[in-house]
């Protein structure tokens, strides 16, 4: 993913649920939740994408139980941040070229 490729709707969903710490299952509780059930993220896809990510920079950890490999908590980071307001734009985009063609008459096929 470079600055000019667009967000795959998994990384999308996982930078927004990144808004406020949360860990992996509650990544996929919140991505669940807000696409009413519509993506629902598994365990490889996620982890995948938070190694990525975090390689990036776009995340990183925010907490970490020592105990527990499994309790890490994830934040998205101002490059994250930036990159994620990008991606928004250019579907702001998306959607304003396509109300634009509401606009102008089209003959029947």
């Amino acid at each position: 993913m470079d600055k000019n490729t667009p967000l795959t709707e998994a990384i999308f969903y996982i930078l927004l649920a990144l808004r406020k710490p949360n860990h992996g299952y509650g990544i996929i509780q919140e991505v669940e939740a807000l696409t009413a059930g519509r993506v629902v993220l598994g365990p490889g896809t996620l982890y995948g994408a938070i190694q990525t990510l975090t390689k990036k920079g776009w995340i990183r950890i925010y907490s970490e139980d020592k105990t527990s490999r499994k309790k890490k908590e994830y934040l998205i980071t101002p490059e994250g941040l930036q990159a994620f307001e990008e991606e928004c734009r250019r579907l702001e985009e998306l959607i304003d070229n396509a109300k634009l063609m509401e606009e102008i008459p089209h003959e029947e096929i």
